[in-house]
């Protein structure tokens, strides 16, 4: 990031943000994942964000299990007969270079003009595992988000869709409706982050200064209910603090609260409990 530090960065800038974790865990020496391009992506803007963020975030143990959670849900899902995935607002995510993917696997990449084309630039020289596509489209554009679903989904047997990270940036009634273009589309499965409104209210009072211009919204009580009522059935819920304890990466607080005898909040009635997760859904 070249010029002065922005007072408050934008929900394109988060990209760079989550990239900086990436980096981090990928130059560990127990990494649970290697992501050798994250460093290149994340650039002095991730670097920037993470150095103001508050120390409870700085070793991003959220994105770390989110990250880990997501990949083993792609490779089952292409164990099961998947033959493409399509990334919603895909960001500087590198799955398609790092992951051991099929070469016959299609790998779609939506995201705003200037994403791609920051993208395209920074991994010019890479090679992906498979057959992957970028595609400029603005996704809060309902008609646009649709237009580009159909298409996509031509001549495709079972697609999974990925919404990392974009949800929360999204009202109930923009994810009711991009449902509906999923469904619309013949999308197989569906694979998104979720948060409890208690970790989004307490993330964005943390972060207000920093991310204003990256406002939180999505984080329905009722957690993956939500998405059932919309007809959608739950494959699988993974709760992120579960998984960062099993990875042994989880501060030390939360550890010791996770080892008591305490009830575990339920994903379809959040109410209150801090929790987020990983949300694998079918059709």
């Amino acid at each position: 990031m070249a010029g002065k530090e922005p007072a408050s960065y934008t929900i394109s800038d988060t990209a760079n943000w989550v990239a900086r974790y990436r980096a981090v865990e990928s130059a560990r020496p127990d990494a649970v994942f290697k992501d050798l391009l994250a460093e290149r992506l994340a650039g002095e803007t991730g670097a920037a964000i993470v150095a103001r963020a508050p120390k409870s975030l700085h070793n991003g143990w959220p994105v770390i299990a989110r990250t880990v959670a997501i990949d083993d849900i792609i490779l089952t899902a292409i164990a099961e007969g998947c033959d493409t995935v399509i990334s919603l607002a895909a960001g500087l995510d590198t799955r398609p270079y790092r992951l051991d993917l099929p070469p016959t696997l299609t790998w779609i990449e939506a995201d705003l003009p200037g994403m791609i084309e920051e993208k395209n630039r920074l991994l010019a020289d890479e090679t992906p595992r498979c057959a992957l596509e970028r595609v400029k489209v603005d996704l809060s554009d309902s008609t646009a988000r649709a237009a580009f679903l159909d298409h996509a989904a031509q001549g495709r047997r079972r697609i999974l869709v990925l919404s990392e990270g974009l949800l929360m940036y999204l009202d109930e009634p923009t994810v009711a409706a991009l449902s509906a273009d999923l469904m619309a589309a013949g999308v197989t499965w569906w694979v998104s982050d979720q948060i409890s409104p208690a970790v989004r209210d307490m993330f964005m009072a943390d972060m207000r200064d920093i991310l204003s211009q990256a406002p939180m919204h999505f984080a329905p009580a009722n957690g993956v209910a939500f998405y059932e009522k919309l007809g959608w059935r739950v494959c699988e819920v993974r709760s992120s603090a579960e998984v960062a304890q099993r990875l042994n990466r989880l501060p030390w607080p939360m550890w010791l609260l996770m080892m008591l005898p305490l009830p575990q909040p339920d994903p379809r009635n959040l109410g209150k409990a801090r929790w987020g997760g990983v949300v694998w859904l079918e059709r």
